[in-house]
């Protein structure tokens, strides 16, 4: 077996497996690079000694190494990927006719395992979810944490399955007919436990970041640094065959070169989906309010597939809540203005002034060449509930009444709908932010520095959940006794409803961002809107209204509440908190 690394920063190289080591020679025809010959089988350890002499410094793993079966510090081993590869077929869901789903591996069941996951997929294919969205599962170190502290790309957490485990789970979801998106993060490695800066110039100070140096995407030696998280992202995709990638943060990615790592990568990831006969895909989460993001490389954009809109989200959650703090206040003087907006031009900012940033922000979408598919809709996600104060849901504030017409505006409205995991019964359940640093330093660190951060809020520090207390996370995990039970089954049934009739009409899933007809009251807390021949009306007020549709000769598809079916003049009466669905 060959073995192979770069590391350009030395001038000796030794491979580490079980007890023996092997002095590795450069590679003639690529610089940097040292490779060597041993006989390994799966689940052998190895790792690499760089510069001196074996026994002066500690063994580092292999930074492609595909197992971390003693977490980041521990050595690598050897994984036979072919066994492992899923044999179900994919379901090849395109993405402009998906739900999708957003899920951490290890809080969506006590267990916190692939496995157990797995065990609860009948649950989302009940529900019409098309595609599940696991957070990253890299490896990090301890055992519980968000996983955007990872710091080995090619690997998987060893809690949670290792390999096995995550091959296990794709295998599992194609055989229920779900495709699997996985949230990769390339802006930052966690703080603890990352040994590429040993090998290489993976990090240059050339850009800040809020992590301090960056990944470095332009300056020198990030060629093979590209190459390295290009070639990571489409082992996801070949060897476990995963459906599509989630990119986190790819506003915090500093790359000033005429050709970016986004669209290598893009282009990359369409010639895999060519080459395999599969619809692959790449969904960014984005800052910029840009839509060269997903406009295809042909036409000078990044050519990313989907992107989060935050905007529609924003403007959705200032219009349910009332809320106006932090980047809300942008939103919060006329939040139904601001949705009705989002529904028909994708972005809030588009050029407009942004109070939150003290400057204009973003740049308009052309939406009669712009699929409305291009951007994900959503009420809630990890980070919308875990970075609040308390990680408190929507529903420890909202009524049930106003759950149901914030998921009838994100369900029917023209965007990609996601969910986060236990939205669709309104968990009781928060969804806080833990960690699990055995770094006692950063440890105190990271729990002070968000005491801190609330505090200039008016929270006390007591009031903050500690994110080392086991506690944290154990309140953060799924109730599974809660979908069955009143008053959460009603709302489970909602969305069961709103997906399958996203199914079932296809004016529900138009693209086209033009045609979209929404007129509100802000006053009185009304909004409708126009699917080609379905009629949205949501009233958000606690007192019922009566909406003038203009079209008569309509029947109801769906309503949260008992209504009547529009008089000859195209009036409907919605009741307080409620939504209903109308068409032919």
């Amino acid at each position: 077996m060959q073995f192979e690394v770069w590391a350009p920063l030395t001038d000796r190289v030794a491979l580490r497996l079980r007890e023996a080591t092997y002095e590795m020679a450069r590679d003639p025809d690529r610089a940097g690079w040292w490779t060597a010959e041993a006989g390994a089988a799966d689940g052998d350890r190895y790792g690499f000694l760089l510069g001196v002499a074996p026994g002066e410094e500690p063994v580092r793993p292999d930074p492609r190494g595909r197992r971390l079966p003693d977490g980041p510090d521990g050595l690598s081993a050897v994984v036979d990927l072919e066994p492992l590869t899923p044999r179900a077929p994919a379901p090849g869901t395109r993405l402009q006719d998906a739900v999708l789903y957003e899920l951490h591996i290890g809080t969506f069941t006590p267990e916190g395992t692939f496995d157990a996951a797995a065990a609860r997929l009948g649950h989302l294919t009940a529900l019409g979810i098309t595609h599940v969205e696991l957070m990253p599962v890299c490896p990090f170190p301890g055992r519980h944490g968000w996983g955007y502290d990872g710091v080995a790309p090619w690997a998987v957490h060893e809690p949670y399955g290792g390999p096995a485990g995550l091959a296990r789970f794709v295998d599992a979801a194609h055989t229920a007919g779900l495709g699997v998106v996985l949230d990769v993060v390339h802006n930052h490695l966690g703080p603890s436990g990352n040994h590429l800066p040993a090998f290489g110039p993976y990090f240059t100070d050339t850009h800040h970041t809020p992590w301090g140096a960056a990944v470095n995407l332009d300056a020198a030696g990030s060629d093979e640094v590209r190459a390295y998280l290009l070639g990571s992202a489409l082992a996801w995709l070949r060897d476990y065959r995963i459906d599509g990638l989630r990119l986190d943060a790819v506003h915090a990615l500093a790359d000033g070169r005429a050709l970016t790592f986004l669209e290598e990568l893009s282009a990359a990831v369409d010639e895999l989906a060519a080459e395999t006969g599969r619809p692959l895909f790449l969904i960014a989460e984005s800052d910029r309010c840009d839509p060269r993001t997903t406009t295809p490389r042909g036409a000078g954009g990044l050519g990313l597939h989907a992107q989060w809109n935050d905007d529609f989200h924003h403007a959705l959650h200032c219009a349910l809540t009332g809320e106006s703090q932090a980047y809300y206040a942008d939103f919060a003087d006329a939040p139904l203005a601001a949705l009705a907006k989002t529904m028909t031009r994708a972005f809030f900012h588009d050029g407009t002034w942004s109070s939150f940033r003290g400057r204009s922000h973003g740049r308009p979408v052309d939406r009669r060449r712009t699929s409305a598919h291009r951007f994900l809709g959503y009420t809630q996600t990890h980070d919308q509930i875990g970075n609040r104060a308390l990680g408190d849901r929507l529903a420890a504030s909202l009524s049930p009444g106003l759950l149901a017409c914030g998921a009838a505006l994100a369900l029917t409205g023209p965007f990609v709908p996601m969910l986060f995991m236990g939205e669709e019964w309104a968990a009781g359940t928060p969804w806080q932010y833990f960690t699990d640093h055995p770094d006692p330093e950063l440890a105190e660190a990271v729990r002070s520095g968000r005491r801190r951060e609330f505090a200039a809020h008016g929270w006390k520090a007591e009031e903050i959940p500690d994110p080392q207390d086991p506690a944290t996370r154990d309140r953060s995990c799924l109730d599974w006794a809660e979908p069955d039970s009143a008053p959460h089954d009603r709302l489970l049934a909602w969305y069961r409803t709103l997906i399958a009739l996203r199914r079932t009409h296809p004016d529900l899933r138009d693209p086209d961002l033009a045609a979209v007809r929404v007129a509100y009251d802000e006053e009185r807390r009304w909004v409708t809107f126009r699917r080609g021949d379905v009629r949205v009306a949501v009233n958000l007020s606690p007192e019922p209204v009566t909406i003038a549709l203009g079209r008569n000769g309509v029947r109801v598809l769906a309503a949260w509440d008992p209504v009547e079916h529009p008089g000859p003049d195209g009036r409907v009466h919605v009741p307080a908190e409620s939504a209903v669905l109308l068409g032919p």
